[in-house]
């Protein structure tokens, strides 16, 4: 398919506005970066201590949902675009479990408009398949109204202009490229997980802070790979360190020798991958040739479990990042009444308020079209009274009142763009069971 040039009606309201990010660090606030003429090289990487994190949001319980005064003939219908094949499979489980736990939690409280909402779940598979395509076509063909996915940045934009061009939602839960910013999708398309810009930032300014002078950088050549990779060498240096190798790889790709050759040959501080499951791959080789795992940031695309991949003690204080809040307890209980087997709930949250919002949005419009949909998401995630499920979001809106919904990933606020324009990054460090513990979360604005 040929994408459209990332030039959009909404850029205009966009090109005014310098993208600042606002970052509020808990731990590294009063720590120095080294500067660009520092030649002594560290004895060893240092990060900061762990600090207490954001509360995970807790979720009032909801009161009798009134019935809603206006009902339709056409109930909501949700699809999704999640991966359960290719190198993002891992994060199918989570993301689905999060989108049906939205879908009971909806048709409890009455479902949208007196009509249950319904969902059918497609595979979004990776790059290197056709995949997203025929499920997309299946999903337009059954009439939905908005499509949850995909996860991958690369897939979205193999199948952004078939969705938007169909008039129907597309609402991602994990795309975090910066191209979307300003691609021309008239206004449907809409996303829970901030841009690479803040991801980036964060993780750039946390290597510094751990006494990194020099980085080695392992990047995936695709749009999410690359523009993160962008960002993070630009913020590293920023803090006056400097890339000395920067080692691209490509989708499919089961070979990574050459390339962490090339890396490890620069004598890096330290070494960013940005991977998906391709890590499983590289980080095996990185510290079979001398690596330390405190030598090694991951990102959301490879931050997981490696509990049953690796040798106990391989990633002991390896750190990653991964946007959105911490999945609370509570929340994490309710995802597991879906599906007992989630290991990982990376982006379960951001799933979760997906199909939430979208759910309001149809409310707050009486509409289940999906432009009329989309006219609405911008204004039930801002400047109303404050609400955090759908039935206490969807009381609100049938006692005529606006509402500014927040939900799991932490405060939803809608950019014109339909970026979210604050969000948390999570900071997380490996222990000896190669399963990561929070060690901060910053929270930014865009």
């Amino acid at each position: 398919m040929i994408s459209l040039p990332p030039a959009a009606p909404r850029v205009a309201k966009l090109t005014a506005l310098s993208v600042g990010v606002a970052l509020l660090a808990t731990a590294c606030g009063g720590t120095s970066t080294p500067t660009a003429t520092t030649t002594t090289k560290p004895a060893g990487l240092s990060c900061p201590a762990p600090s207490e994190g954001l509360k995970a949001p807790v979720i009032p319980a909801s009161g009798t949902v009134p019935p809603s005064s206006t009902t339709t003939d056409t109930p909501l219908k949700l699809g999704t675009l999640l991966p359960t094949t290719g190198a993002l499979a891992y994060l199918g489980p989570p993301e689905i479990a999060g989108v049906e736990l939205a879908k009971n939690e909806i048709n409890a409280a009455g479902g949208v408009l007196g009509k249950p909402i319904e969902v059918t779940h497609r595979d979004s598979g990776d790059t290197t398949t056709d995949v997203a395509t025929q499920s997309v076509t299946n999903l337009l063909s059954q009439g939905v109204s908005a499509i949850i996915g995909a996860a991958s940045s690369g897939v979205s934009k193999t199948v952004i202009n078939q969705i938007t061009g169909a008039g129907v939602v597309q609402f991602s839960p994990a795309n975090t490229s910066v191209d979307f910013t300003t691609w021309d999708d008239k206004g449907l398309y809409w996303r829970t997980a901030p841009s690479d810009v803040l991801q980036g930032s964060v993780l750039g300014n946390y290597a510094a802070s751990c006494g990194a002078q020099t980085l080695g950088m392992l990047v995936l050549n695709d749009s999410y790979g690359t523009g993160l990779g962008k960002k993070l060498k630009e913020t590293f240096e920023k803090a006056g360190g400097k890339v000395v190798a920067e080692e691209l790889f490509n989708e499919g790709d089961s070979q990574f020798s050459s390339q962490v050759d090339k890396v490890i040959a620069a004598k890096p501080d330290a070494v960013a991958v940005i991977s998906f499951v391709q890590g499983k791959s590289i980080i095996p080789l990185l510290t079979g040739k001398g690596i330390k795992a405190e030598q090694i940031f991951l990102v959301d695309g490879n931050t997981v479990d490696y509990s049953k991949d690796f040798k106990a003690g391989t990633l002991t204080k390896a750190h990653g990042t991964i946007p959105g809040t911490t999945a609370g307890e509570d929340f994490r209980k309710s995802l597991l009444a879906v599906d007992p087997t989630l290991k990982d709930f990376i982006y379960a949250g951001e799933s979760w308020d997906a199909a939430n919002l979208i759910a309001l949005a149809a409310e707050a419009a009486k509409s289940t079209k999906g432009v009329d949909i989309a006219k609405q998401l911008q204004a039930v995630s801002k400047d109303g009274e404050k609400c955090f499920s759908f039935a206490s979001c969807v009381t609100l809106l049938r006692e005529g009142k606006d509402i500014d919904y927040d939900g799991q990933s932490g405060p939803v606020t809608f950019a014109d763009s339909g970026d979210p324009s604050e969000a948390t990054i999570g900071v997380y460090e490996y222990k000896e069971d190669n399963k990561i513990g929070l060690v901060k979360e910053e929270f930014g604005k865009l």
